[in-house]
């Protein structure tokens, strides 16, 4: 098994995805690999008798990303304070694709996400991100559960 130099957590700010950044913290520290932390904003969902215009979706946009960068400057320090260093990373876009391009961005020896444990209908409507980055990610992936 090739070294882990670089890890990757996806995070969507829940009590889940605290526990897969505590995993992946961990994994990074007792490798001294980095640690990129990321967030993916996914596109907002209209209906289609609704109209957003192009400012509107910009300020949604900007506030959006405003907001995670916070978020994960404040999931930075924690990772931090345990004596790893990281990197932050947004992304817009599908959550499970933007997932899997970002690891070969960052060219990420292990991803570390959190998954809800949806199962029956929830799984079928809302699908599972953990699901699909495992399919599609070019490393191995550790999902973390959240409870």
């Amino acid at each position: 098994m090739k070294p882990i130099r670089q890890v990757l957590c996806a995070t969507d700010f829940s009590t889940t995805s605290r526990r897969a950044l505590d995993a992946a913290t961990a994994f990074a520290k007792s490798s001294n690999a980095t640690l990129t932390i990321l967030h993916v904003l996914a596109p907002p969902i209209v209906a289609p008798e609704q109209y957003l215009d192009a400012a509107t979706m910009a300020r949604i946009d900007k506030r959006g990303r405003e907001w995670s960068i916070a978020e994960l400057q404040k999931l930075s320090k924690r990772a931090t304070r345990a004596g790893v260093e990281t990197t932050l990373l947004v992304r817009h876009g599908d959550p499970a694709d933007q997932i899997v391009r970002a690891s070969r961005t960052a060219k990420a020896d292990l991803i570390v996400t959190g998954t809800h444990g949806r199962r029956g209908w929830k799984r079928i409507f809302l699908g599972s991100v953990a699901q699909r980055v495992v399919a599609l990610a070019s490393c191995p992936v550790v999902t973390v559960r959240g409870k």
